[in-house]
C-alpha cells in the first residue's frame, strides 16, 4: 500500500501555436506543437485521516478548494471509484502562476496520476488522459509530456520525436493573462495568413532534428491579442534575440516568454540580463532550463 508520495509537475511550452477556427459551442479549434520543460511544481500526497480531501500550497493567493484544479483532479477519482479514505495534498508551486505554462493542468495530471496510483486503480495513461480532458484541455497533454502535436481543442495529441537539447530561458512579465480573455480577443478574420505559424514546417524541422530549422518557424497567434496589451512582452522577446537567442516567443496566451539557446554562454548572458542587468525590471521570475522529453510519470 503506498501511503506518500512525491510527484514533479512539470510545466510547458508552445513551440508553434495556431487558432483554427471558433467553434458553434464556443471552443477554438488550435494546432499546436507542444514541448515539456525542465521547470516543475512539487506535488507531494498522502493517503489517511479523515475521509476528504485537503489541499495546501506555497501562495497564499490560490484556492485550496475545488476551484483549484489538483483538488477537482482528485475528487473526480475518488468519486468515480468511491474511495472514502482521505487524502492530503500540498502543492509547492514554481511554474509561473496565470502564465501561459499550463502549471494547474500539470497540477492537475500529477494528481489524478498519483491518485491512480496510490489508491490502486489500475487506469491506464490513456484512460487517465481521458478522464482528464473533463478537467481541462492541456491535462492530457500534461499526462504525456514531451514534444507533441496537439489539435482539436488541445486533446488530439500526436507524439513527436523529442526536440534536439538547447538552452531553454524563461521569463515571465510582472503581469498576468486571462485566457479566456485572450481567446475571446482573437479576431480571426482580421488576420491575415502571416500571422499563422507554420506548425506543419516546424514539426518536420523537429523530425529532422534541426533545431535551427525549428527555431526559425516558431510562432503564436495569440501574440496578436497579448501583446498590445502587455507590450513588455514584446520588449523581452527583443532582449532575448539581442542576448544570442535562436528565437524568442511567447508560450500559450502569455505573458511568459521563452528563448531557445545553442549557446550555452549565451543563455547564460541573457539570464543575467533580465534577471539582474539592464532587462531587470521587465521580468519578475527568470528561468534557465532545458527540454524534459521522458514520456509519462
Amino acid at each position: 500500500m503506498i501511503k506518500h508520495l512525491r510527484l514533479k509537475a512539470y510545466g510547458k511550452i508552445n513551440l508553434g501555436l495556431d487558432v483554427i477556427r471558433r467553434r458553434p459551442d464556443g471552443y477554438h479549434e488550435v494546432k499546436m506543437i507542444m514541448q515539456t520543460v525542465r521547470l516543475y511544481d512539487q506535488i507531494e500526497m498522502t493517503r489517511g485521516g479523515a475521509p476528504g480531501i485537503r489541499l495546501s500550497t506555497n501562495l497564499y493567493y490560490l484556492p485550496d478548494n475545488e476551484n483549484n484544479l489538483g483538488y477537482r483532479a482528485a475528487r473526480l477519482l475518488m468519486e468515480e471509484f468511491g474511495v472514502q479514505e482521505g487524502l492530503s495534498i500540498k502543492i509547492h508551486k514554481c511554474i509561473p502562476v496565470a502564465a501561459g505554462m499550463a502549471g494547474g493542468s500539470s497540477d492537475a495530471a500529477a494528481v489524478l496520476y498519483g491518485v491512480n496510483r496510490m489508491f490502486g486503480l489500475g487506469l491506464s495513461l490513456g484512460q487517465l488522459m481521458e478522464r482528464g480532458v473533463s478537467l481541462g484541455a492541456d491535462v492530457p497533454y500534461c499526462l504525456m509530456r514531451g514534444t507533441a502535436l496537439s489539435e482539436g481543442i488541445g486533446e488530439k495529441l500526436t507524439p513527436l520525436p523529442p526536440m534536439p537539447q538547447c538552452r531553454v530561458l524563461i521569463a515571465k512579465p510582472p503581469v498576468s493573462v486571462s485566457t479566456r480573455w485572450v481567446y475571446e480577443g482573437l479576431d480571426l478574420p482580421s488576420l491575415g495568413p502571416e500571422a499563422h505559424p507554420d506548425i506543419d514546417g516546424i514539426r518536420e524541422a523537429i523530425e529532422k532534428g534541426d533545431l535551427r530549422g525549428v527555431s526559425s518557424r516558431v510562432g503564436n497567434i495569440l501574440e496578436t491579442v497579448t501583446i498590445p496589451a502587455h507590450p513588455e512582452i514584446g520588449v523581452i522577446k527583443e532582449k532575448m534575440k539581442e542576448c544570442g537567442a535562436l528565437c524568442s516567443l511567447m508560450s500559450g496566451s502569455g505573458p511568459t516568454v521563452f528563448g531557445l539557446f545553442a549557446n550555452p554562454a549565451a543563455a547564460r548572458k541573457a539570464y543575467g540580463e533580465l534577471r539582474f542587468g539592464s532587462g531587470s525590471g521587465l521580468a519578475r521570475q527568470v528561468y534557465l532550463t532545458g527540454f524534459y522529453n521522458r514520456r509519462g510519470n
